[in-house]
């Protein structure tokens, strides 16, 4: 069984930052990496998503505020977050494409942007 290792949430400011990062075990084969969310009281949505090749897709939401990277060495995936907003207070779940197409999820890590 897979298991993702994911830290870095916490609470902050409005208009701070926080750097989300989700390890894969390095015997596992990456074919995609990425970010989901879920606010109390709503669905689990996309944050960013990234492929070993480097190419990302974002939320409309995130644009221009989060980045997202991979370390391709260490199966790493990460999620800087800037100017954090109240409304981007969720759970955040990594999410691991293997190369076998299997899908795993992280146990997700409390993002909360508060004053």
């Amino acid at each position: 069984q897979v298991q993702l290792v994911e830290s870095g949430g916490g609470l902050v400011q409005p208009g701070g930052s926080l750097r989300l990062s989700c390890a894969a075990p390095s015997s596992v084969g990456i074919n995609r990496m990425g970010w989901y969310r879920q606010a109390p009281g709503k669905e689990r949505e996309l944050v960013a998503l990234i492929s070993r090749s480097g190419s990302t897709n974002y939320a409309d939401s995130v644009k221009g505020r989060f980045t997202i990277s991979i370390d391709n060495a260490k199966n790493t995936v990460y999620l800087q977050m800037n100017s954090l907003k109240s409304e981007d207070t969720a759970v955040y779940y990594c999410n691991v494409i293997t190369d076998r197409f299997l899908a795993v999820w992280g146990q997700g890590t409390p993002v909360t942007v508060s004053s």
